[in-house]
């Protein structure tokens, strides 16, 4: 019995060896050891200045909005009268694409890759070769670069076909 109370005094005086308190006296080095960093100093800082802003420039505060580019050809940036409706969904799948005179396969996924989906091509020339998404922009189908850049656009001929141009003006037709 006697045993038992040496060895719980012996755990109290054991745990309370750990609890010692500590302080260090921050205004003086006499106890800095290695790793010790005294605290910093106040710094000084400089005056604020104020004044008015000056007032903006123009009649306006908002610059003057870039005129509009007119479509080309080659560009196509709306769809012609023509088009049939396009959903996502529809051009999902493998294509047999005829570019001017060279044939190749698009491949379209609806996996997500910047603002539009992944997408691909095997066997293809010119523009073609670095399509990496493409999206649908109401009756266009937009082919992009890896940089996001169009590259090319189709719009809906019939179930199965779809016509447009690449940027360098080569005819681009899509089919089943």
């Amino acid at each position: 019995m006697q045993v038992r109370y040496v060895v719980t005094g012996l755990m109290v005086v054991i745990g309370l060896a750990g609890c010692q308190r500590t302080s260090y006296d921050y205004s003086s080095n006499s106890n800095a050891g290695p790793g010790y960093t005294p605290p910093l100093q106040a710094q000084p800082v400089p005056s604020v200045q104020s004044g008015a802003l000056p007032p903006p420039g123009g009649s306006s505060q908002f610059p003057t909005a870039p005129a509009a580019a007119a479509p080309t050809s080659t560009t196509m940036a709306s769809a012609p009268t023509t088009a049939l409706d396009v959903t996502k969904e529809s051009m999902v799948g493998n294509w047999r694409v005829s570019n001017g005179a060279a044939n190749c396969d698009m491949f379209l996924t609806l996996t997500n890759l910047g603002s539009g989906s992944r997408g691909g091509t095997r066997g293809c020339t010119g523009d073609l070769t670095a399509m990496g998404s493409w999206e649908v922009s109401g009756k266009m189908v937009q082919f992009k670069n890896r940089a996001g850049d169009t590259i090319g656009r189709v719009y809906k001929t019939s179930d199965a076909r779809y016509d447009g141009t690449t940027n360098n003006g080569q005819p681009l037709s899509l089919s089943r």
